[in-house]
């Protein structure tokens, strides 16, 4: 579903308390460089939050904001150039509409899910949920079926973001823990001693062997969780544990820019103890390895509706 948006919206609803909410970002989860667009924006109105407008940027564009899509919709937010004509807005103020600047595509997202929200408003339900099940299947569909629609497609939609909003949201309370840990970790522990392959996955053809974001995706695939193949993805697979809260079984990461989820290099299997397995680098073998470095960045709990909420490519 391409993100087609915008209404107008007076300056003034920023200078009454517009980005004041409760609803904080996970550390890293949006990019630093538009981490205050989308905490500010995410405020709007009620209906959305910080995470959710993240959720809906990450599913576009994987905060790509040069992206264009086969349909042709641009940037970060993913506007059709006919729409952003007549609904893009100056988010920041300088004086024109650039659909390609996160600076107006981002308050542009945020604005239209409130609109669309005042058209649903009156339905019953949950507001957020009709506001999203209005971006996909159009208000008329959400007011006619009293909330949202009986659409496969639009009930996807919902569910995907309003799970993916997880791994975007700090937490407020201690993570559950994943049922399915104890196996992800006795299929790493198996794989102890093997050499690493970059590009691994651990198929027969290349020996068995794995780089690191192939060990985990096939040690989660071993109890039935698909995650993506790459590690920066993988980070989006659940909401995020604090450091003191970690348990056997999540996946921890590594980065040398600390403030962007994007730029991980590196994710492991925490396995207690401050310890994890990883497939660490050419030349080694598949071992434990200490989480406690300066690169360190976070982790993440992963959960089975965490991972198939991810975009299939972004």
């Amino acid at each position: 579903m391409l993100l087609v948006v915008g209404v107008y919206v007076v300056a003034g609803n920023l200078a009454n308390g517009v980005g004041k909410g409760s609803v904080g970002l996970a550390k890293g989860a949006v990019p630093g460089a538009y981490q205050a667009l989308v905490q500010k924006w995410g405020n709007l109105c009620p209906a959305i939050n910080p995470a959710l407008l993240a959720a809906q940027l990450y599913q576009e564009s994987g905060w790509d904001p040069d992206v264009t899509s086969q349909a042709d919709a641009r940037g970060i937010a993913q506007f059709i150039p006919g729409t952003w004509a007549t609904h893009g807005i100056d988010g920041d103020g300088d004086g024109d509409r650039d659909i390609w600047d996160p600076n107006d595509a981002i308050p542009s997202a945020a604005s239209y899910d409130c609109k669309l929200a005042s058209y649903v408003k009156d339905a019953p339900g949950d507001p957020t949920k009709n506001m999203l099940a209005a971006y996909n299947a159009g208000a008329y569909a959400v007011i006619k079926y009293g909330g949202v629609p009986p659409y496969k497609e639009t009930q996807n939609y919902v569910q995907t973001i309003t799970t993916l909003q997880d791994s975007f949201a700090a937490p407020v309370g201690r993570v559950q823990p994943s049922q399915q840990a104890a196996g992800a970790i006795g299929y790493a522990q198996k794989k102890l001693g093997t050499l690493y392959l970059w590009g691994g996955n651990g198929t027969a053809d290349q020996g068995g062997r794995f780089d690191c974001s192939g060990l985990t995706k096939a040690a989660y695939e071993s109890v039935g969780i698909e995650l993506p193949r790459v590690a920066n993805d993988q980070y989006n697979a659940g909401p995020h544990p604090k450091r003191e809260e970690l348990l056997p079984g999540d996946l921890v990461f590594f980065s040398d820019d600390l403030t962007n989820s994007r730029a991980i290099r590196h994710v492991g299997i925490y396995v207690g103890g401050g310890y994890m397995i990883n497939a660490p680098r050419p030349g080694a073998v598949i071992r434990f390895d200490p989480i406690d470095t300066p690169d360190y960045f976070g982790a993440t709990r992963v959960t089975e509706d965490g991972a198939k909420a991810l975009p299939t490519s972004v």
